[in-house]
C-alpha cells in the first residue's frame, strides 16, 4: 500500500482543522475562548453549541443538549476535559502565562521544558485543556 505523503507543517503555521470540545456551559466556553484566549465567535445556538476561531482553528464548542452530546449506542454520555488538548504556539510563554493568571485561569501544572521547548496545560471552565506552547529558541 503506498503511503500518502503528508506535506511537513512549521510551528504556528496556518493549517485549517476543526476541533471538538464538549463543554458545560456554551456561553461559558465562548466567553473564556473569546476574551482570555483570542478566539473569534463565528455562530451561537446556547445553550447546545457554539464555534470560535483562532487563525485556521475552528473549535466546536458543544453542550449536553447537542447532538454530539447524545449517549452511545454503549450508554456512554460524552463529557467534557479530558486529556486530549489544542495547542496554542506562543512567543513568550512566561508573560502568557502571567497574563492569564491575572486573569483568574486555572492551570493543571507549572511550565515544564523538553528538547523541543516549553509548554503549560491551562483549563477552560468545563476543565478542557488548553496547551501552551513555546518552541525552543522562539523569544521569550
Amino acid at each position: 500500500m503506498a503511503r500518502t505523503r503528508l506535506p511537513r507543517v512549521r510551528y504556528g503555521s496556518a493549517v485549517p482543522v476543526n476541533v471538538r470540545y464538549m463543554v458545560d456551559d456554551v456561553e461559558a466556553a465562548v466567553a473564556f475562548y473569546t476574551t482570555k484566549l483570542g478566539f473569534t465567535l463565528i455562530s451561537s445556538a446556547a445553550p447546545a453549541f457554539a464555534d470560535v476561531s483562532r487563525g485556521e482553528l475552528r473549535l466546536l464548542l458543544s453542550g449536553a443538549t447537542s447532538s454530539a452530546g447524545r449517549a452511545m449506542p454503549d450508554g456512554r454520555v460524552p463529557a467534557a476535559g479530558g486529556w486530549n488538548r489544542i495547542q496554542l504556539v506562543v512567543d513568550d510563554l512566561p508573560a502568557e502565562v502571567q497574563r492569564l493568571r491575572s486573569m483568574g485561569v486555572r492551570f493543571r501544572n507549572e511550565i515544564v521544558s523538553g528538547p523541543g521547548g516549553s509548554q503549560i496545560l491551562v483549563e477552560d471552565p468545563s476543565g478542557n485543556v488548553i496547551e501552551l506552547f513555546q518552541p525552543r529558541g522562539r523569544a521569550g
